[in-house]
């Protein structure tokens, strides 16, 4: 994960908290996801393709998988070799075509095709761990859950939103201190955040929605 602000932040009070979240609803209401999927199932693929990867490299390689192998029975019979011709400009596109094919086989075999609203069977499925499984069960079945990434990660320590030393530290400080109006859209909301405003090198506070209330001690406005 990313190094969160040299100098540690502020922890932001929940009152910051919940002027920063009604500030990035207020902005866009309806956030999503930049992947491209139709269905919950191209998600799901989309999202394991998505480790370590782009949005824009995922959507421009899931185009052609998509229109080829639509659902999981197809998946099946396009078959290793010719999803990795697919996704080859992805990073670990052999291990993802394997993973890829996997899930497929074992959605048809015991979920009659369907992905599950439930992160454990999520997370019995080829390359999915709990940050996958989360964005799945936010985008897809509208739960209140949160999947961490770099963006997120970073965007919580630097803020002083939810500080924590690992993964599974900011998750649990996320959903304890968002407010329950927000905790849908609340991953969207962060991971753009931190992709396009807070970002890694040089964060842009002086386009920064929340300057005024996040707690990040090196402010370049």
């Amino acid at each position: 994960m990313a190094e969160a602000a040299k100098v540690p932040a502020r922890t932001m009070t929940r009152a910051q908290i919940a002027t920063a979240f009604a500030r990035w609803q207020a902005a866009n209401p309806a956030p999503a996801t930049e992947l491209a999927f139709t269905t919950p199932y191209q998600l799901l693929v989309a999202v394991v393709l998505s480790a370590q990867a782009t949005d824009k490299s995922v959507n421009l390689a899931t185009g052609p998988l998509f229109a080829a192998a639509p659902t999981p029975e197809a998946m099946m019979d396009l078959g290793e070799e010719r999803v990795a011709d697919f996704i080859k400009t992805i990073g670990l596109y052999r291990t993802k075509a394997r993973n890829v094919v996997a899930l497929s086989r074992l959605l048809v075999e015991r979920h009659s095709g369907q992905v599950p609203p439930d992160r454990a069977a999520l997370e019995n499925l080829p390359g999915v761990g709990r940050k996958t499984a989360n964005v799945v069960l936010n985008t897809v079945f509208r739960q209140p859950v949160m999947a961490v990434d770099t963006h997120i990660f970073r965007v919580a320590n630097r803020t002083g939103l939810a500080p924590g030393k690992d993964v599974a530290a900011v998750e649990a400080a996320l959903m304890r201190r968002i407010p329950k109006p927000y905790l849908l859209d609340a991953h969207h909301w962060l991971i753009l955040h931190g992709r396009y405003v807070c970002t890694a090198r040089q964060p842009r506070c002086a386009a920064c929605l929340i300057a005024d209330v996040c707690g990040y001690r090196d402010k370049n406005l």
